[in-house]
């Protein structure tokens, strides 16, 4: 296919490429009418997932030929051209085979081609492509059934990544007649991509998949399961905490994951999961987990079971203790009977003569069952011939709510409907609530008290998200459920009064009661899920946004308090950790265990949040030492110490209000000890502070004096800073020069334009990092490859001796200032100082 040219296309950076096609996404996505895509289930790629399921790929092949299969603008394909030309082993050759029929997304589609043609000519790597403007289920169909009307040659791809929509068919559309040709019955469209793009993979392809994750369980998918696992080898998942985060734009409320697999017959004996709080966050879960835990060869129904860490595996060991079904005990459960839309005419707002109790959701409150309440729902149900028999008789059930709210806390739901309490003979259930029974009769209310209580266990709650994707608790996946013997229920129930139990009491009966005593329960995965959510419940009282109450914040806030999942909140310190530490309580005392290069993860978007708060403070035993020492260490600030130490107490509400009134001050008096320790730097008269230490010592230097006497009347157009990127930046002056700053790329500290020569310099600043090596040289080149004027890069150190360490580093072709003999340069290989030199012809260009 030969691409239209588009004017100003021209990227000066990967990243900007990224940033071009999502806002790209953001336009196609407000042309296109919502209701037009949840129809055809289009919900388009932001660049965050894009790049993350780009960078799962391995590449190993030297010749790619890469599937998109419902390709939209392209995002997908963008983030692979980027995350190819970002690693240091590229291919020869990438091809890549886009199908897309909205005529509103192709054009966007041709245009994120063509900058990826761009993008791939600099980096060396020859680009073809191809926009299949035809149904990819059809071709698919054709291409592995050809017939005497089609005589289509299959077309196998070494690699595919796919979001597909998420759209069911009908039992008699084309779509599920043309699945149903190449081997797979299925009722959602995206479980026909998955299989299709997977048929046309060579032996050994890979394939990157975003989907919902309902297909790991459940009736409806057996078949994609046995279809899919028979041809691909699962080798990684990712999983999100939120099930909102992933596709945040479109209001997407529904559980996705991240697959990785590959073509082969072999299972491999470990899969790889990983998870994280947001498609944006660097902190990663990661989890290896035997393939026969993820998909147990026994199973007939090929459950893929994902287990993201230890403790999820320490849940689903305690849940096997349980070994009861709820056949074994006499008991079923049923979804509620009465569909109102149905019985319209019998409905009535309120009760009244000649009508029984109708519940819903709706009147769950606190553990227990508020009826009437305060609802525009119809709260009683007229008894006439058509009703009668929806109805049951009013005795004691457990009932429990089908769907969960948006980011409820608990997925499964379940009160005591207590007959005593309804001056009834019979009561109506509605649809979205299931309900307990004994052959349509109530159960004995101590044992439906003790069943309630199990239900609502943090332990139950865990085991169910870990292997229900959906966002329904249907009377299916309660049946399935393993559940304590009679005896055991019935000893729960006994514990159980009039008043509802907290989360608190209820965990605690079922560890006491149910769970082996002689265990110790230090490490119990319900005492772990109950501490970090009382630390997110701290961090919601104390104003925090909703995005950085995650997981990864609530397990900084309780490894800076040195708090272990059985210590009470009296016994919270202030030990003084970094970084690091931070991490390392998080993998041993709750079983989180995260990639050892995701701590920046932590510094930016959790501990960096916490210092602007005023909840900790940053070196406090060394307040001159730099930001990004190695040696920087974070305590948590003394009131906050002191207001956290009396949570769960009947003082902390008090003290909260005292607290929050008081931040305010507090936040200001650290800022100006922090102030205080600040560096001074002048800029074109107007006087900046750097943060305190020595990497912002150099960088002073480097303005009063190596500017001053290698630069004259040169032109400042950016400082680095280690507390913020930009201390000072004149985007305007570098844009005029050709360059467009790259925001994900690394800056040098310095950047000066020499006007006399018209030179640009960019210089680094070593105190603990490395000089400008050859890789930094090739990486400075590619940040400034559109510079209209040449380049000279100078590395700076304090002392020689400092410079003596990294000699051996230092590129050709480039220059060294030491401080301590500021009158001076050390050019490496060249006929002049401060000298710009060609890049193809290595040599130095004329004055």
């Amino acid at each position: 296919m030969i691409l239209p040219h588009f004017q100003t296309l021209a990227l000066p950076a990967a990243s900007n490429l990224l940033d071009r096609v999502d806002g790209w996404r953001q336009e196609a996505t407000r042309k296109l009418q919502q209701s037009q895509r949840g129809e055809k289930g289009q919900f388009l790629t932001p660049s965050s997932v894009a790049t993350l399921m780009a960078g799962m790929f391995e590449f190993n092949c030297p010749d790619i030929s890469l599937l998109d299969a419902g390709a939209g603008i392209g995002s997908l394909l963008a983030a692979v051209v980027c995350e190819l030309c970002q690693r240091p082993n590229k291919p020869h050759s990438l091809h890549v085979t886009a199908y897309e029929i909205d005529l509103i997304l192709i054009e966007y589609l041709k245009q994120t081609l063509e900058l990826c043609s761009i993008e791939c000519q600099h980096f060396g790597i020859s680009f073809t492509c191809e926009v299949r403007e035809i149904d990819f289920i059809q071709d698919s169909a054709d291409m592995l059934q050809p017939n005497l009307f089609t005589q289509q040659v299959k077309r196998e791809f070494t690699h595919a990544i796919i979001n597909p929509p998420y759209a069911k068919i009908d039992a008699k559309s084309q779509a599920r007649t043309l699945l149903r040709s190449i081997g797979l019955e299925t009722s959602n469209l995206y479980a026909g991509f998955t299989v299709a793009a997977a048929h046309l993979l060579k032996p050994n392809g890979e394939l990157v998949s975003i989907t919902p994750r309902s297909f790991c369980n459940g009736l409806y998918f057996r078949d994609f399961r046995k279809v899919f696992l028979q041809m691909m080898a699962l080798r990684q998942v990712h999983i999100f905490e939120s099930r909102q985060l992933p596709f945040q734009d479109d209001a997407v409320l529904q559980e996705t994951i991240i697959v990785r697999a590959t073509k082969q017959i072999e299972q491999p004996d470990t899969v790889l999961i990983t998870s994280s709080s947001s498609v944006g966050d660097d902190l990663v879960l990661s989890h290896q987990l035997p393939y026969t835990a993820l998909i147990n060869p026994k199973d007939s129904e090929q459950f893929i079971r994902i287990l993201p860490d230890s403790v999820s595996q320490k849940v689903v060991e305690q849940i096997a203790q349980f070994t009861c079904t709820l056949e074994e005990l006499g008991l079923t459960v049923s979804t509620g009977k009465v569909v109102d839309f149905r019985v319209r005419s019998d409905l009535r707002l309120k009760p009244e003569n000649g009508t029984v109790p109708l519940i819903y959701p709706a009147h769950f409150s606190a553990g227990a069952v508020e009826y009437p309440t305060a609802t525009r729902k119809h709260q009683a149900l007229a008894v006439t011939e058509k009703t009668a028999a929806l109805l049951v008789p009013n005795e004691h059930y457990v009932l429990s709510k089908r769907f969960s709210s948006k980011e409820e806390k608990k997925r499964i739901v379940a009160v005591v409907w207590d007959a005593n309490k309804i001056n009834s003979s019979r009561v109506g259930f509605e649809n979205h609530l299931n309900y307990f029974h004994q052959q349509g009769r109530g159960l004995d209310l101590t044992l439906a008290r003790g069943l309630a209580v199990y239900l609502n266990s943090s332990l139950v709650d865990a085991f169910f998200r870990l292997f229900n994707g959906h966002t329904q608790v249907n009377a299916t996946d309660l049946r399935n459920l393993k559940y304590p013997n009679l005896e055991q229920l019935l000893l729960l129930g006994a514990q159980i009064g009039e008043i509802s139990p907290t989360q608190r009491e209820i965990d605690r009966l079922v560890e006491t009661q149910l769970l082996n005593p002689t265990n110790p329960l230090e490490n119990s995965p319900m005492t772990m899920k109950n501490r970090i959510d009382e630390s997110l419940e701290i961090l919601e009282a104390l104003g925090f946004p909703k995005g950085q109450r995650n997981q990864r914040s609530a397990l900084t806030l309780l490894a800076l308090l040195d708090l272990k999942p059985k210590d009470a909140w009296e016994l919270a310190k202030s030990p003084l950790l970094g970084i690091t530490q931070i991490m390392e309580f998080m993998a041993q005392q709750y079983g989180k265990k995260y990639k050892a290069n995701t701590r920046e993860s932590v510094r930016k978007q959790t501990v960096q949040q916490f210092l602007d708060a005023g909840l900790i403070v940053v070196n406090p035993d060394s307040p001159e030492r730099p930001v990004n020492s190695p040696k920087t260490a974070y305590q948590i600030e003394e009131s906050a110490l002191e207001l956290l130490r009396t949570y769960d107490t009947s003082d902390w509400d008090k003290n909260l209000r005292a607290y929050l009134a008081s931040v305010e001050t507090l936040k200001q008096r650290y800022a100006q000890e922090r102030e205080m320790a600040r560096i001074s730097i002048t800029i074109e008269g107007d006087v900046k502070t750097l943060s305190p230490g020595a990497h912002n010592v150099l960088i002073s230097k480097i303005l009063s004096e190596f500017a001053e006497r290698f630069t004259p009347a040169g032109r400042l157009l950016y400082v680095g800073d280690t507390d913020e990127k930009f201390a000072y930046f004149n985007e305007a002056s570098l844009t005029a020069l050709g360059v467009t700053v790259d925001a994900h790329g690394k800056m040098p500290d310095v950047i000066v334009h020499f006007t006399e020569k018209n030179w640009l310099v960019l210089i680094e600043a070593v105190t603990s990092h490395g000089p400008i090596n050859p890789k930094r040289k090739s990486d400075l080149e590619n940040l400034f490859r559109n510079s209209t004027v040449p380049l000279v890069m100078v590395t700076a150190f304090l002392s020689r001796n400092a410079m003596a360490q990294y000699l051996s580093d230092i590129s050709w072709e480039t220059d060294v200032w030491v401080a301590e003999d500021a009158t001076h340069l050390v050019h490496f290989n060249g006929k002049h100082l401060l000298q710009p030199y060609s890049k193809n012809e290595n040599i130095c260009e004329s004055e």
